[in-house]
């Protein structure tokens, strides 16, 4: 980002489903881009991609259920429930449609939303998910069933913990939120389907070296239409969905890839 660019931000929470999440906006224009989080992630989280990406846009970066500044509710952790939240958040903020980006969790999040709320979601951005629970490589799938409350002292001292502590309204909360995210993931699904009648253009992101096998991938690419045939010498027969694969970055880091968002940017824009 230029040094002369001027990013504005606001923030707020919005009363949807009997929570009080927490989103902040950057920039101004376009189609509003509303982007989701990771497991255990905020908004501080994203570094500076959040200000990149709002250079021609507006972005609004949101908390789901129990993560930084959205305090938890008396409600378990579920993948339709988040789509729903997000599918509120919209409503609420009076937003007749969005480009929706997800990153992991807030991938999984955001796809529900576009399956509940198709016509609220003009583009979707996907980065790092599955559409069905198997298709994490087996040795990520043993990893997530571990994932709960008893990983806190090992937890407490990284920096998701430390960037939580920093803001969230009950700091003593984050061992539930780890049995919450672990009882989620460790919920089978299997939303093929659903993804065969997917109807915004989405734009599938990987890491080379990503949690999921290159098979899952093309699966994945193959049920919202991509992959299935030659575009013609023209162009003329290409999907309209894409999917990315960025070079040198993991599951973990490939947020951090300088590549993510003009890969991003130019799906949005086209």
């Amino acid at each position: 980002m230029s040094e002369s660019t001027i990013v504005t931000t606001t923030e707020g929470y919005a009363p949807v489903n009997g929570l009080q999440m927490y989103w902040r906006s950057y920039g101004e224009g376009g189609t509003p881009l509303v982007v989701v989080h990771g497991g255990f992630g905020l908004v501080d989280t994203w570094g500076g991609l959040l200000e990149e990406l709002a250079e021609r846009r507006q972005v609004i970066a949101v908390e789901l259920q129990g993560h930084g500044r959205t305090a938890d509710i008396d409600r378990p952790f579920a993948r339709e429930s988040f789509g729903d939240d997000l599918g509120a958040l919209i409503e609420h903020l009076g937003l007749e449609q969005v480009d929706l980006f997800g990153y992991s969790l807030g991938a999984v999040a955001s796809l529900r939303a576009a399956i509940q709320h198709p016509d609220r979601i003009r583009k979707l951005v996907l980065v790092s998910t599955v559409y069905k629970s198997d298709g994490f490589f087996p040795e990520v799938r043993e990893a997530m069933a571990q994932v709960g409350s008893g990983g806190f002292e090992m937890m407490r001292h990284s920096p998701a913990y430390a960037a939580y502590a920093a803001v969230a309204p009950d700091v003593d909360a984050f061992p539930a939120l780890m049995d919450r995210t672990g009882d989620l993931l460790r919920q089978p699904y299997d939303w093929t389907e659903e993804v065969r009648a997917l109807r915004p253009p989405t734009l599938l992101v990987y890491a080379d070296a990503d949690s999921v096998p290159p098979s899952h991938i093309a699966e994945f690419f193959a049920l919202i239409g991509g992959g299935l045939r030659d575009a013609n010498w023209d162009g003329s027969l290409r999907p309209a969905s894409r999917l990315a694969v960025l070079p040198g970055r993991t599951h973990y880091d490939i947020t951090a890839s300088p590549l993510l968002v003009p890969t991003v940017v130019d799906f949005l824009d086209s």
